[in-house]
């Protein structure tokens, strides 16, 4: 499988920093957003995503670690606009998260994941975020973030479209609407929360793109 690194980005709520795009192979089937409601399905990114994954576009693990590795010291990046990070399905590939964190050092990288929180991935996942390589971990709502949340890893939640600033889960716990969702003068290049892998609050996605009715049921529901 290869991995696709696109060094400026052109999206609006990126902004112009590097991000990258890995195979569908790599999505869990246990994702509820699954065909169902993702955002990367959207048209253009859908199809380049679909160009990625039949081996059309992008690099080998080693040229894309090296291409990691060149990136301007403290450079923010997001891996995965697309797709999870590497391992088919629901495995996750724990040695090269490993590869990858060590790639990164010296930069600012984040991404999310839907793979699910098994021990063993739980603890290459916490090796990830002490070696400065953010992984959040992604809830279907809030209510499944509350569950998540108590891993002691970060956390993203997908929030119905109507969503207020700021709020509370069940549970109590803080959640804050991503501010490149609030307004067109903010971006992730700008930002840097979900980077931020101490923070002691939910990041919520409003339900967005082209499939949104879908992923608005997703974030409604109560598990």
């Amino acid at each position: 499988m290869k991995t696709h690194l696109t060094k400026v980005s052109s999206n609006k709520k990126t902004g112009p920093i590097p991000v990258t795009t890995s195979s569908r192979a790599t999505c869990p089937d246990s994702c509820a957003l699954k065909r169902n409601g993702c955002y990367a399905d959207n048209y253009h990114l859908g199809m380049h995503w679909d160009k990625v994954t039949k081996g059309e576009r992008g690099l080998s693990w080693e040229d894309f670690l090296a291409e990691i590795k060149a990136l301007p010291r403290h450079q923010l990046w997001r891996h995965n606009q697309a797709g999870d990070l590497a391992g088919v399905g629901d495995s996750l590939d724990v040695f090269k998260l490993a590869e990858l964190t060590k790639a990164n050092k010296g930069k600012n990288g984040f991404t999310y994941t839907h793979k699910k929180p098994t021990e063993r991935n739980l603890k290459a996942i916490r090796a990830a975020n002490g070696g400065g390589f953010t992984v959040n971990l992604s809830a279907n709502n809030l209510a499944h973030a509350d569950k998540i949340a108590a891993y002691g890893v970060p956390v993203v939640a997908v929030i119905p479209e109507d969503s207020p600033k700021k709020q509370r889960t069940k549970n109590g716990r803080l959640v804050i609407t991503c501010p490149a969702q609030l307004s067109d003068k903010i971006n992730c290049a700008r930002c840097g929360l979900c980077a931020n892998a101490d923070r002691d609050y939910i990041i919520g996605f409003p339900a967005h793109g082209t499939a949104k009715k879908k992923a608005n049921i997703i974030a409604r529901s109560a598990a």
